[in-house]
């Protein structure tokens, strides 16, 4: 039985007491790998997928955005900094996160299976010039190397977002980004950081902001 009966082993009293020196560590370790970032070629493939991205912006294309757990969420999160806006106000921009599409997420995984939740979708939404970007920090989310298998095969462009290990996705995309790191929670970290700054040169390449423009 789970639920209420699994809170019977919690402990009454702290197993691991909460501590600033916890903290201190955890941010030393993510201030470590950004370290290591700025050397490498992470700051050269941050502006090659925004130049994908700009790209197949104006050409009427779009940018899909896909991850399990964790990185799901960061797909949103990139995903609405292009259609709602991320420095300044301006048009929206074609994006979507396709683990979002909750009911098509849940048939297709039922229906078919869940390793084809994001390579369906893709072959269904995408046309040849997107670009389809997939987020695992293991590299071998059966889903999202399927995802990004199927896009590269119909014409789009693919874009990873991996640990240090590379993974499986390293052959099925067109630019792959392996933040040095094994931890899970630091990939992430470093995934939203670049992700933020590749929306940022988006926005700014596309759109002049409200000060900018000629009067």
């Amino acid at each position: 039985m789970t639920g209420i009966a699994d809170m019977t082993g919690m402990s009454k009293a702290n197993v691991v007491a909460p501590s600033q020196e916890l903290a201190l560590a955890r941010l030393t370790e993510a201030i470590a790998v950004k370290r290591q970032m700025l050397t490498g070629p992470f700051a050269e493939q941050a502006v090659a997928v925004a130049q994908l991205m700009i790209g197949s912006l104006r050409a009427g294309g779009k940018i899909m955005f896909f991850g399990n757990g964790g990185s799901a969420q960061d797909a949103g999160h990139l995903a609405a900094e292009l259609m709602g806006r991320f420095n300044f106000d301006r048009p929206g921009l074609a994006a979507l996160s396709l683990p979002d599409a909750t009911a098509t997420m849940t048939a297709i995984g039922n229906d078919y299976a869940y390793q084809d939740v994001f390579a369906r979708q893709v072959l269904a939404a995408g046309r040849p010039g997107d670009v389809v970007v997939g987020l695992t920090t293991s590299g071998n989310s059966a889903n999202v190397v399927r995802g990004l298998a199927a896009a590269r095969i119909a014409r789009m462009s693919t874009v990873a977002f991996t640990g240090s290990r590379g993974g499986q996705v390293v052959g099925v995309a067109d630019i792959c980004i392996r933040v040095p790191s094994d931890e899970t929670g630091r990939i992430q970290e470093a995934c939203l950081h670049l992700g933020h700054t590749i929306c940022e040169m988006v926005e700014a390449a596309i759109f002049a902001r409200p000060t900018d423009r000629p009067a």
